[in-house]
């Protein structure tokens, strides 16, 4: 079984990546919605949380682990794997290497949570992968919060949503990376103010792959689908179609569980 976590719903997009990817697997997919979002909490915090839930879904049977979060993969994903080294993790970073080598302008631009934002790991990846790029990266204060309770559309949010992009394509960059996996959800929001300008940069299908890679055995089951929440696992179900991943539930599943983590 391949365990999947965030801090909430974000990380759905990418289990539906990797459930393409792997239609035999047994997928386990937890949502740490007692302690959403993780944006705003401080490292020694975020860092607790992943290395709880990596303790919980080894102890269900998982045998590889993926955080579906660019905030617990900058902030915890080493520790992780120090706590678990004979588990293959995969994490979820922001595309700036893609988007760096794409870029006719020489100007990306990164949409990020807080922590994200301000993470030295992301600093990292623009250093090492973006030294030729002009990157300007955008903090989004609650742009998680709205995924998480699916107000996904309304003329306040949309005005947010337009006062931070505008003013990046006005300034050149012509590839707009979803730092948060939670943003893939905002993407019907994003993309018409594109208008050719720029394009979205986003990395499920990227970590779907690095998945199917380093599955070995975890790739062979029934397919089946484990969904658990710390808190409210009755909204997860609704939330699929709502999402647009209703495909998800053509997979064996259960109702979703509360995990004590």
């Amino acid at each position: 079984m391949i365990g999947v976590f965030d801090s909430g719903l974000g990380g759905l997009s990418v289990l539906a990546a990797i459930a393409r990817a792997l239609p035999h697997a047994d997928l386990a997919y937890l949502a740490d919605t007692a302690h959403v979002p993780y944006g705003n909490k401080p490292d020694s915090y975020i860092t607790g949380r992943v290395l709880a839930i990596g303790r919980h879904l080894t102890n269900m049977g998982c045998r590889m682990l993926v955080v579906a979060c660019n905030t617990a993969t900058a902030t915890a994903v080493h520790a992780l794997r120090d706590a678990h080294p004979g588990v293959p993790v995969v994490g979820v970073e922001p595309g700036i290497k893609p988007a760096a080598l794409a870029t006719r302008t020489g100007r990306i631009a990164v949409l990020a949570t807080e922590a994200t934002a301000r993470s030295a790991r992301l600093s990292r990846l623009i250093h090492d992968h973006a030294g030729q790029v002009v990157v300007q990266v955008e903090a989004c204060p609650g742009w998680a919060p709205r995924v998480e309770t699916l107000r996904l559309d309304g003329p306040e949010f949309a005005t947010q949503i337009r006062d931070k992009v505008l003013p990046l394509l006005d300034a050149g960059a012509d590839r707009i990376v979803l730092g948060c996996t939670h943003y893939a959800f905002l993407t019907p929001l994003i993309a018409p103010l594109l208008r050719g300008r720029a394009e979205l940069v986003e990395v499920a299908e990227a970590v779907s792959r690095q998945t199917l890679r380093l599955a070995g055995p975890a790739a062979q089951g029934g397919g089946r689908l484990h969904l658990l929440a710390t808190a409210h696992p009755e909204r997860l179900m609704p939330a699929l179609p709502a999402l647009g991943l209703g495909q998800l539930l053509a997979r064996p599943h259960g109702p979703a569980s509360l995990a004590m983590v």
